[in-house]
């Protein structure tokens, strides 16, 4: 992909991204994640619920002992009262124990699903998708985003259900005691919900902006761990540490504006319940004096400590219902970018009714247009027009960013053509199903990727069920197999992630016997052989002409020598095929063809036995 094509896709995608989803999308979209957690999504509020009512009752039930017991000096009604609050205090432990457990399930059961729906999306995503989404990025989304949703979730189904039936029942029971005094708590609400709506304007945006950047934080750390030894070899410890540090400060700076206008939270909490303390102590206090401590008249010593009790319950309430509201204002954030992408289309869908075979490894481009973004003025290939027939074999030469990789990644639809058919095996490669079409289709890419685990189960990446032999024979074809059997543990040795432990062209050629398992109709070699000697090269050619004759082979290579024997050779240049034919011919017909085969060959009296870069 060129610079142009992928820098105008990213400002193209970042802009539609930036767009929030409206809330019912969220919900609709992020509850599908909840699943075979519903149960326990649904025990939790329940069991809350009760916890908060009997709480709400154990003051109700205190005043009466003060009142008919202590006060009244009934033995009777203290052992009475008092065993009914020892019963309510013993539910109410076992249902707040239940309710932690079951919305501990819930909220990581939630969780669990959500980076399971994500990554199992990011699969399914075309080339095109993950070019809008950074690696960074998905990381981010897939564990600090989804990390702020399990605590805002488990919020919700315990503090978001506790609070307002802690201050619905309880301000009910406060107004049984004391209409005048209960009244106290209504005029904290409106000061309570114009602060934090406030709160709520102001810092949104910042952490939207800290989760962009926690993005660019870990692209930075992704890029420095994969490219470590190019870093250490130029020496740019200091660069890469200056430039993480500039991030990081970055995000230090977002956060603690946050925190800090998030801090006004709790003063303006105080100051509703210590002046709702206060008035409801002075209030209480003149009433119980105007009555005499009488139950009958007025207030009684038991009723104003209940008042109290209920007082710091409806506070209290407020306060955990404040918490919930800052977890859910950082949540927000990562709930929209976790939705974007659940909800990103992929671009290489499966037709309704698709073909289920492929009939052979013919190809045919019949004017063919790619752009990697529909806003991209210029195409990356335009108007490709090419017939290569089954079993053949086809060299594609070009200069760095003449499309030769665009051309080739088209034909297992890791991208889909903007105009114009490609078809395989005489069908449009739209109409195949994926499944089926990529595994008629093996391609090596120029990133060769090895992941941990042995080198045979690397290779069983081509074909799970492939026997020892199986794999040996096509380690024999791609040359690796001498190396392998230099290893102590042979075809049972550890590849360390990213196949760090083997060189370039071991690499290299594991990931070509990877592909030649697959037994496919159509192999790809997209710069497949550049770090192996030319040899060794010569006898993986010899190895494909002779042992898989019938499969169409497409090499791209940066050597005329690699692809010299081909039946056909493309010469690309700014997205056209500028020359095709034989080495023969393009060396007569094409001047930028022979030019290339000149520079490489010069002062070499023999070619083909200059050797390079394996180990």
């Amino acid at each position: 992909m060129t610079d142009t094509a992928t820098a105008a896709a990213a400002a193209t995608d970042a802009a539609r991204q930036d767009k929030p989803a409206r809330p019912t999308h969220l919900f609709r979209t992020l509850g599908r994640s909840m699943r075979e957690y519903k149960r326990e999504s649904w025990l939790a509020p329940a069991f809350v619920a009760v916890e908060s009512i009997l709480e709400i009752l154990i003051p109700t039930v205190m005043a009466m002992l003060i009142d008919q017991g202590i006060t009244g000096g009934d033995m009777n009604a203290i052992v009475r009262f008092g065993l009914i609050l020892l019963c309510c205090s013993a539910v109410s432990l076992s249902c707040g124990f239940l309710a932690g457990r079951f919305a501990a399930i819930a909220a990581a059961g939630f969780a669990k699903n959500l980076r399971h729906d994500q990554f199992e999306q990011v699969q399914r995503f075309s080339f095109t998708n993950i070019d809008r989404f950074s690696t960074g990025s998905i990381i981010t989304r897939l564990t600090t985003d989804v990390t702020n949703l399990q605590t805002a979730y488990m919020m919700m189904i315990r503090m978001g259900v506790r609070a307002p039936i802690m201050v619905v029942v309880a301000w009910i029971f406060s107004f049984r005691i004391s209409p005048s005094i209960s009244m106290v708590f209504l005029a904290c609400i409106p000061i309570l919900g114009l602060g934090l709506c406030g709160l709520a304007v102001l810092v949104h945006p910042v952490f939207e902006r800290v989760f962009h950047t926690y993005d660019e934080l870990n692209n930075v750390v992704d890029e420095n761990l994969q490219g470590v030894r190019v870093v250490k070899s130029f020496n740019r410890e200091g660069y890469e540490i200056t430039k993480f540090d500039r991030i990081s400060q970055r995000i230090f700076k977002d956060f603690t504006k946050a925190e800090r206008i998030m801090s006004f939270n709790m003063p303006l909490m105080m100051l509703c319940v210590y002046g709702s303390m206060i008035l409801i102590s002075w209030m209480g206090a003149n009433q119980i004096v105007a009555s005499g401590n009488n139950a009958a008249v007025g207030l009684t010593t038991g009723d104003l400590t209940a008042l109290v009790t209920y007082a710091m319950q409806i506070l209290m309430a407020m306060m955990m219902l404040s918490m919930m509201f800052v977890m859910v204002i950082i949540s927000q954030a990562s709930a929209e970018r976790i939705t974007q992408v659940l909800q990103e289309q992929s671009t290489v869908t499966d037709p309704e009714h698709p073909v289920r075979e492929v009939a052979d490894g013919s190809i045919e481009f019949d004017h063919v247009t790619f752009r990697y973004s529909d806003s991209s003025e210029k195409p990356v290939l335009d108007d490709i027009d090419l017939k290569i027939p089954s079993g053949s074999t086809v060299g594609i030469v070009g200069g760095t960013g003449s499309a030769k990789s665009s051309l080739v990644q088209l034909v297992p639809r890791l991208y889909d053509v903007s105009s114009g058919t490609l078809k395989v095996g005489g069908v449009d490669v739209r109409d195949y199903d994926l499944e089926l079409l990529r595994d008629q289709v093996a391609m090596v890419l120029q990133k060769n990727v090895l992941f941990s685990g042995t080198i045979a189960d690397n290779l069983r990446w081509g074909n799970p069920d492939a026997t020892d032999e199986e794999i040996r024979h096509a380690c024999r074809l791609a040359q690796a197999d001498g190396f392998i059997q230099e290893f102590p543990d042979k075809y049972d040795t550890m590849i360390e992630q990213g196949g760090t432990n083997v060189s370039g062209g071991q690499r290299q050629r594991l990931c070509i016997a990877r592909a030649l398992l697959k037994k496919p109709k159509i192999l790809i070699l997209d710069d497949s052989t550049s770090a192996v000697d030319t040899k060794t090269d010569r006898s993986i050619r010899a190895a494909f002409r002779d042992e898989i004759p019938y499969t169409t082979k497409i090499i791209i290579a940066q050597r005329v020598a690699s692809v010299q024997e081909s039946d056909m050779i493309l010469v690309m240049d700014n997205g056209r095929i500028m020359a095709r034919g034989t080495h023969d011919q393009l060396l007569e017909t094409c001047d930028e063809y022979r030019s290339i085969y000149e520079s490489q060959t010069k002062n070499q009296a023999n070619p083909e036995e200059v050797e390079g870069g394996a180990r």
